[in-house]
C-alpha cells in the first residue's frame, strides 16, 4: 500500500485528525506491507506505530529533500517544513529501526541539478541513516505547466527560455535530457554502501488459519 503519492498525508489538519496514523495502524492489524512518502516532520509522532509496523511487516518511509538550497526550497516549496526538520525526522525514524530513505523530487533542470547541490542532499541523507535514495526531475503536466512557468517567470526570468523548451511539446524530459543527471545521481548513489533491504521475519501463528481470505489487488 503506497501512502502520500497523491498528497502529503502529513499535512497540518493530521495533527487534529489523525487519520494517517489511523491508516498506519490499520494496515498494520491486517499485516499489509506499506509505503509512505511526506514532506511533513510531524510523521515522528507516529514512531512508535511504525516501529511496531516494522516489527511486524515490510515497511518504508519516503522523506521527500529534492534540494537543500535554501532559495530554491522557501520559492518553490513554500509554507512546507525547511530541509533541516525533514532531515531530522529521518534521522530520528532511522534510531527508531524504521526503514526509510530520501527522495529528491522534483529535481528542476537548471535550479537544483547542480552537481555540488545534489550531492548535498544525498551526503546529508546518508549521515541522517536513509538506506535509500532515489529522485526525478519535474514533470509539467497541463494545468501545472502553466501554473508553474508563470512562478518561473516571475522569480527565475533568467530560466523561463530554457523550460520553455525543454517542455515545448511533453510533460516529460526525454531519457537523453536528463542521462547527465541519472548518470550523476547513480554515482553519488553508490558512493554510499546502502543498507541492504531486509523483509521482517515470519510471524508465528496465533490462532488458526480461516477458511476463507479476501485478496486485494491493487492497480496503480
Amino acid at each position: 500500500m503506497a501512502i502520500g503519492t497523491a498528497t502529503d498525508p502529513y499535512q497540518p489538519a493530521e495533527g487534529r485528525y489523525r487519520l494517517t496514523r489511523g491508516a498506519i495502524t490499520t494496515l498494520t492489524e491486517f499485516d499489509t506491507p506499506f509505503s509512505i512518502v511526506t514532506r511533513g516532520p510531524l510523521i515522528v509522532r507516529d514512531i512508535d506505530v511504525l516501529g511496531e509496523a516494522a516489527r511486524r511487516v515490510e515497511v518504508s518511509v519516503n522523506v521527500s529533500i529534492p534540494t537543500l538550497d535554501d532559495r530554491v526550497w522557501r520559492t518553490t516549496e513554500p509554507h512546507t517544513a525547511p530541509p533541516s526538520q525533514r532531515l531530522e525526522a529521518l534521522r530520528r525514524l532511522a534510531a527508531a529501526g524504521v526503514r526509510c530513505g530520501v527522495g529528491m523530487a522534483p529535481i528542476l533542470p537548471g535550479l537544483s541539478d547542480d552537481p555540488d547541490k545534489l550531492r548535498e542532499v544525498v551526503r546529508a541523507a546518508r549521515e541522517a541513516g536513509a538506506a535509500f535514495v532515489w529522485w526525478n526531475v519535474v514533470n509539467l503536466r497541463p494545468g501545472t505547466r502553466e501554473h508553474f512557468l508563470e512562478h518561473l517567470s516571475r522569480d527565475w526570468p533568467e530560466e523561463l527560455e530554457r523550460y520553455q523548451r525543454l517542455y515545448a511539446h511533453t510533460a516529460y524530459l526525454r531519457p537523453a535530457q536528463t542521462a547527465d543527471l541519472n548518470a550523476t545521481m547513480s554515482e553519488l548513489r553508490s558512493a554510499w554502501v546502502w543498507e541492504p533491504r531486509h523483509a521482517p521475519p515470519p510471524r508465528a501463528a496465533t490462532e488458526p488459519e480461516t477458511a476463507s481470505q479476501l485478496s486485494l489487488e491493487l492497480a496503480s
